[in-house]
């Protein structure tokens, strides 16, 4: 679990480096969605752990990092073309 996450903050991070010289404000908004992402993705797993719903920590790992990845690449999008 602890594996996808990182892989999927690391995924951003490029991401958001990537931008980082074209626009401040997009950098803004996709660092508060990563954090918000990685903060309930955190809490799920804990609570799911401490359940041991194994499968939920799943699903919930790879849905979050989808939407996650789709939220920032929908505020690219806009800020670059927009």
């Amino acid at each position: 679990m602890t594996f996808l996450i990182s892989v999927v903050v690391q995924v951003e991070v490029v991401v958001v480096v990537a931008v980082v010289v074209e626009e401040e404000v997009v950098v803004v908004v996709v660092v508060v969605v990563v954090v918000v992402v990685v903060v309930v993705v955190v809490v799920v797993v804990v609570v799911a752990v401490v359940v041991s719903l194994v499968v939920v920590v799943v699903v919930v790992v790879v849905v979050a990092a989808v939407v996650s990845l789709v939220v920032v690449v929908v505020v690219l999008e806009e800020a670059l073309h927009g």
